[in-house]
């Protein structure tokens, strides 16, 4: 096994280095920094993150705006999201992750809807905050049951310096209802990571610090903080969290609201999925109110029974009690699930490249199916992101920070992968070299994955992607 393990060292270290051959000398000094070969008992994957992109290399990043409106903001249903730039940002934001939400659009639900006020070339020369206060109050009598708005700005906001806190204060004065300004300008840091910080920062300032909620809370109070629902992802979580006997006062920001967020204070636990998003927000909560938060997953069999009993330990026998007999009621339902679709799927190899918390919480999902992780990098992960995943993945796995299009492309023709998961950027590209791909930004369309309900979900869809037989009927285009 070890002669195993130090021929994929070997391969994977001669494979970064074949893509830093093909570079200029100074961009191939800094890309080493990025590309790693994780090695067993280091305390992290040996690699820089959080560095900006080198101009030129097809990064799959995205901007600050995305990762505030797209993720931190857009999800939250009671409020109208406005685009505050050019109608560009805003109608790419409209194609938003699937993020579910319960209730009828423009009443109660504004999720499905896109407001955007469409700078033009006389707005950059002249200001847009008189734009953005007409915006509003057309906002306000179009959709009177809105509980608020955000203002999520675009780059040229920031360029030339709108003051939009300015209006946000006095438009929420006259009409009565939260409004957050967003500083989220795509230009701010090296990607969509800054974004939620921002994000996050907002919700701090004009909703947290600012709310009065009447709450009662209860001993077995938690907010589920950091999904996004797609799918239909929180709403599978929620079902077990409820069934062990704890009540979920909030969720945010998938189907969540601007109340659920004022109350979320008075949780006596916060749990945390998507820990790149929303560890910001969470570590607030417990420097100020004294909330403990836990990550957690629910990907897969066994993550989900090893979450539930983390919760479970921070309260009482009867909620620990509650957990057992929740892994116990699916526990027949799993093994039908592991039964039906492991001997397909056993021994086959993944390669992900995915943000958020996707390139490590998913590894043990496929591993329940017998499947191997044999790549894994984010997009715009941080130092301890890279830290967790250490305590995921197996030694001699390619690592691969903020990975160009020709990197990837390269590492996946080299290794063959029996499924790559990466995002809609990359879909196509792999498709056509006959690699089976899904889409783990937001499921392929499909879903939920989280949850025991979405584990027999996610099975299903990894079968149908690796053993359609397509793969064997199609070729290359450039290798005809």
């Amino acid at each position: 096994m070890s002669a195993i393990i130090d021929d994929t060292k070997a391969r994977n270290a001669a494979l970064i280095g074949e893509v830093l051959e093909v570079y200029p000398e100074k961009a191939a000094k800094k890309r080493a920094r990025h590309l790693n070969v994780y090695e067993e008992g280091k305390p992290d994957c040996g690699v820089k993150s959080n560095i900006k992109s080198i101009p030129g290399v097809m990064t799959i990043r995205g901007c600050a705006y995305a990762g505030s409106k797209g993720v931190v903001w857009g999800p939250v249903k009671d409020l109208v999201h406005i685009s505050h730039g050019p109608v560009g940002c805003g109608q790419y934001s409209w194609g938003t992750r699937r993020n579910y939400a319960s209730g009828t659009g423009g009443v109660d639900n504004f999720t499905v809807m896109q407001v955007t006020s469409d700078f033009q070339e006389k707005d950059i020369v002249f200001g847009g905050d008189k734009k953005l206060d007409k915006v509003i109050d057309e906002i306000n009598a179009l959709f009177p049951l809105a509980n608020g708005i955000t203002i999520q700005s675009e780059c040229p906001i920031g360029l030339i310096g709108d003051d939009i806190e300015a209006v946000a204060k006095k438009k929420a004065k006259e009409i009565g209802k939260t409004i957050v300004p967003v500083r989220c300008e795509g230009f701010r840091g090296v990607s969509q990571s800054l974004g939620h910080h921002i994000g996050n920062d907002c919700i701090r300032d004009w909703v947290l610090d600012k709310a009065q909620s009447t709450f009662e809370p209860g001993p077995y109070d938690v907010a589920i903080i950091g999904d996004y629902n797609i799918g239909g992802d929180a709403w599978s979580s929620r079902i077990l969290l409820e069934e062990m006997g704890l009540r979920v006062i909030a969720q945010w920001s998938g189907d969540g609201t601007l109340k659920e967020m004022e109350k979320t204070p008075k949780a006596r636990l916060n749990l945390l999925h998507c820990y790149r998003s929303m560890n910001y927000i969470s570590r607030h909560m417990e420097e100020k109110y004294g909330i403990p938060w836990v990550e957690y997953n629910f990907f897969g069999p066994s993550k989900i029974a090893e979450s539930l009993r983390e919760i479970a330990s921070h309260f009482d026998d009867t909620i620990k009690e509650g957990a057992e007999r929740v892994i116990a009621r699916y526990q027949a339902m799993t093994d039908a699930v592991i039964a039906r679709y492991r001997p397909r799927l056993a021994g086959k190899k993944v390669m992900l490249y995915v943000g958020g918390l996707r390139p490590r919480h998913v590894v043990g999902a496929y591993e329940d199916l017998g499947m191997e992780v044999v790549g894994t990098g984010y997009e715009f992960g941080h130092g301890d992101d890279y830290q967790r995943t250490s305590h995921y993945v197996k030694d001699g796995t390619l690592i691969y920070d903020d990975v160009t299009s020709f990197e990837l492309e390269h590492f996946v023709d080299k290794i063959r992968p029996d499924l790559v998961g990466s995002g809609v950027k990359e879909k196509y590209i792999f498709q056509k070299m006959g690699v089976p791909f899904r889409q783990m930004h937001s499921w392929d369309y499909s879903g939920p994955y989280h949850g025991y309900d979405g584990f027999a979900i996610f099975a299903r869809d990894m079968d149908m992607a690796i053993n359609s037989p397509v793969w064997g009927m199609t070729r290359a285009p450039w290798k005809k």
